[in-house]
């Protein structure tokens, strides 16, 4: 398994399915997953999911700039992705930055244990 190679997967199926459609990331959190979005911590997958769908904005779209990965204990990694999100109906994107700790499942795949959210003001 190349790490990077999973987490260049992992970030192309978060963010094509953020984009799409934010229920479909439940299969991504478990109930001891948790999320920091601008500060606020928000725990467990059905909670995680809530906040990202009731977000103010309908349709966006992510740009991807950098992906990092390095390998953390127990077989996970940690993936730290900086890009712009373009909302609809907005001229200027906004510059983010977001950190996932991924570990792994019985079945072989990847969750996310750890999200970090960020928008980067200039």
């Amino acid at each position: 398994m190349d790490p990077d190679a999973v987490a260049k997967a992992f970030v192309e199926h978060y963010y094509t399915t953020f984009d799409a459609n934010r229920a479909g990331l439940a299969n991504l959190y478990q109930e001891g997953s948790m999320l920091t979005f601008e500060g606020q911590k928000i725990q467990g997958c059905q909670n995680i999911v809530a906040k990202l769908t009731s977000l103010p904005f309908q349709q966006c779209q992510h740009n991807i700039t950098t992906v990092d990965c390095q390998p953390s204990g127990a077989g996970g990694m940690l993936v730290f992705v900086s890009g712009t999100l373009q909302l609809a109906g907005e001229q200027h994107a906004l510059k983010f930055s977001q950190m996932f700790h991924l570990m792994p499942t019985a079945q072989g795949s990847f969750y996310v244990l750890n999200d970090i959210f960020r928008l980067n003001y200039a």
